[in-house]
């Protein structure tokens, strides 16, 4: 059996809307933005669709204890623009880590920030890139206080990287457009998934180290390499 609708009547006037999926004894597990019926969306899809991933795993879980999942609308009446606004600050007043969401709401650079972040971020000269280099965007990734090592790991990869990855001599750990780290990359090696197996698309990883000799890009803004929503985490440049 199905979950609920809303009515057509209702639906004419919500207008787009941000809301939340709830474990009645846990809590908030997932925020999300839409139309028309998308709340509902989610639960019919763990009931019809075997599909396994964090978010329908949860939504089962639920139910087969006997709750229901609880409903909330945070806002409604909004542009698309605005429920992408507001689904992007719950997501970070909340933390991507307790949510079941697999991207983090909408990206710009406005988004959760520690005050030295503000400051790097606005004080940040723009920078002018003339090596072979590969921008490699760790926004979901990224976390406070960062060891050197871990900057490192999430840098290197997996990625989804095409042949042109062997044409980049270098790798910038960009975060919220500011070059966190360059390495110099020595040499690539594939990494087997069940995603790349299941897409047919090759995933990456580079073996490199700390580049001295381009420390003068770190803290650098990469705006302007940059597009505003792309999707992609992955910028080459001159390559």
């Amino acid at each position: 059996m199905t979950d609920q609708e809303f009515p057509f009547s209702v639906i004419e006037r919500l207008g787009y809307y941000v809301y939340t999926l709830a474990d009645p004894a846990a809590g908030i597990f997932y925020v999300g933005k839409g139309t028309g019926n998308r709340i509902f969306a989610h639960v019919n899809e763990a009931i019809k669709n075997p599909k396994k991933n964090d978010k329908l795993d949860k939504i089962r879980e639920i139910r087969a204890t006997g709750r229901s999942i609880k409903y909330e609308i945070i806002r409604h009446g909004l542009s698309e623009s605005e429920a992408f606004e507001v689904e992007s600050a719950i997501i970070d007043f909340i933390g991507k880590k307790e949510l079941t969401n697999k991207n983090a709401g909408h990206k710009d650079h406005r988004g959760l920030m520690s005050v030295s972040d503000i400051i790097a971020s606005y004080q940040a000269e723009p920078v002018s890139i003339a090596e072979l280099v590969i921008l490699f965007i760790v926004n979901d990734l990224f976390e406070r206080n960062i060891s050197p090592d871990r900057l490192y790991e999430i840098t290197r990869g997996n990625w989804v990287v095409g042949k042109r990855r062997n044409n980049a001599k270098y790798a910038f750990c960009v975060y919220k457009g500011i070059v966190r780290q360059v390495y110099k990359i020595n040499r690539w090696f594939p990494i087997k998934s069940r995603y790349s197996e299941t897409k047919r698309q090759s995933r990456w990883r580079f073996i490199g180290k700390i580049s001295s000799e381009l420390q003068h890009y770190v803290s650098g803004s990469v705006d302007s390499y940059l597009k505003r929503r792309a999707q992609n985490p992955v910028r080459y440049i001159n390559c």
